[in-house]
């Protein structure tokens, strides 16, 4: 009887501690994104405007400046299992010489939007790749079947 129960015993342990130290390492890893999220933010929006500038969206305009809302709302991509991170931005735009938007009287509008970000495990990356006219909230549940929220 001791010949079965003690190995399962044990089986039930080491399952139980690599529940528990899987857990903790997910919120070590939430926390340090947190912090360096607020570290490195107005790196962060800086890297995001670049990013946004050059894959030529909106179509005749340049991205004059990016806003970070103060903080990011966290969420897992399913897909992967990295953490993204949805900042609130407020973006001015420009026109670009020629691109046929310098007589659109909307140019000069802030417009709201979401930055999405990926967490590396180091640092954050972005694409520039950004939700127009949705809160971070919005995009979780727009995207909530390839996003999992984070609870704060």
């Amino acid at each position: 009887m001791l010949r079965v129960v003690l190995p399962a015993l044990l089986i039930a342990i080491a399952i139980a501690a690599w529940i528990v130290w899987r857990r903790e390492r997910l919120r070590r890893e939430i926390v340090l994104a947190s912090a360096e999220f607020a570290r490195y933010r107005p790196t962060l929006q800086e890297d995001f405007r670049a990013a946004a500038n050059v894959t030529g969206k909106p179509r005749g305009l340049r991205w004059k400046s990016c806003d970070f809302q103060d903080n990011v709302v966290l969420a897992r991509d399913r897909a992967n299992g990295r953490l993204i991170g949805l900042a609130g931005v407020t973006i001015a735009f420009e026109a670009v010489e020629g691109g046929g938007m310098e007589e659109v009287e909307a140019v000069s509008h802030l417009r709201a939007a979401t930055a999405i970000l990926t967490w590396t495990g180091r640092e954050w990356t972005t694409t520039g790749r950004a939700a127009f006219n949705l809160e971070p909230r919005e995009v979780l549940e727009r995207y909530r079947d390839s996003l999992t929220a984070i609870p704060t």
